[in-house]
């Protein structure tokens, strides 16, 4: 049995990609998506048609709403690919912005809705601010369920929990890369890989914390740079995994263990914290892998969809 088959039987494996043609191959329950991955997956002769056709058929509508319509059209066609959910992203310019991100979600959703997919079946992607984890609890009351992403800090992870999201995505590579930099010409990668990983501990980490005190949110490690940091997390509710990576999993027949036990975290001496506004943004701004990540994300994001939304003016 291949890595990746061994891994289905321990964690929900998830596909990282808005490239739907390249999903079948692996058979992931779901897939995620986020602007970065659906504007490299636009510039591909495959999907030019896609795109040319989503936005004649929306001509004459605000650019924001085309834009959703072509987010929503890419998730259309992952999820007849799919068994499961599929993840779609608030344009992140928005991050900051509840009342904004609450109404993009339900235009999101109220698409896929019309297009015949219930809302079981679709994540609404905010960032973790800290408007965009009330957005996200507002949402949950409503019965649209969120996957919180760009997460890096555990006071992050508690605040979501806290909210009642239905997921989270807490950025392993990100983190990792955040770390490697910082220590330069020191960092030894034999030392800082498998469990060791400074990204693979904040996931388990928040793994043990939710599994200690019952929080229902599901845990899916996302942003991987190697299989080490996969293995390591063997157990996670979801991991949500590149193409390339798939394929490195599908051709390895190596063994894999369970890294993360839910009976073993219920056993765990980890005391419950609880933040309000002021707690969590000071406990955010203590954090300055969390606090760098977490702002560079949200502007990468942005910058791509701001180029997302001229492909899509000038088509």
């Amino acid at each position: 049995m291949n890595q990746l088959d061994q891994l289905k039987a321990l964690t929900t494996v998830v596909a990282d990609t808005g490239n739907f043609l390249q999903l079948a191959q692996f058979a992931p329950r779901d897939a995620t998506t986020n602007p970065s991955l659906i504007l490299k997956a636009v510039q591909s002769p495959d999907y030019a048609p896609l795109l040319k056709g989503t936005v004649a058929a929306h001509k004459g509508k605000a650019l924001d709403q085309i834009v959703d319509e072509v987010l929503v059209r890419f998730g259309l066609e992952i999820l007849k690919v799919v068994p499961g959910r599929v993840s779609t992203e608030v344009d992140a310019r928005l991050s900051f912005d509840k009342a904004a991100t609450v109404a993009r979600a339900k235009r999101i959703m109220a698409l896929y809705e019309a297009a015949g997919i219930g809302r079981e079946r679709v994540l609404i992607k905010i960032a973790s601010t800290w408007e965009g984890i009330q957005a996200a609890a507002e949402l949950e009351r409503e019965g649209i369920r969120c996957n919180l992403t760009l997460l890096f800090a555990f006071c992050q992870a508690v605040a979501c929990g806290a909210a009642g999201v239905q997921l989270i995505s807490p950025f392993v590579g990100r983190i990792y890369d955040w770390y490697k930099k910082s220590a330069g010409a020191a960092w030894n990668e034999a030392e800082q890989a498998g469990a060791n990983d400074p990204g693979v501990k904040s996931v388990a980490q928040i793994y043990a914390y939710y599994k200690k005190h019952g929080i229902k949110t599901e845990v899916m490690g996302a942003s991987f740079r190697n299989v080490g940091q996969i293995q390591a997390l063997a157990g996670c509710d979801l991991l949500t995994i590149s193409p390339d990576l798939l394929a490195q999993l599908q051709a390895s027949d190596a063994p894999l263990t369970r890294a993360l036990d839910a009976e073993a975290a219920r056993k765990a001496d980890i005391a419950a914290v609880s933040y309000d506004e002021a707690g969590f943004r000071f406990a955010l701004n203590q954090d300055a892998m969390a606090t760098e990540k977490l702002a560079e994300g949200i502007r990468a994001f942005a910058v791509d969809s701001a180029k997302l939304d001229q492909m899509i003016a000038s088509s």
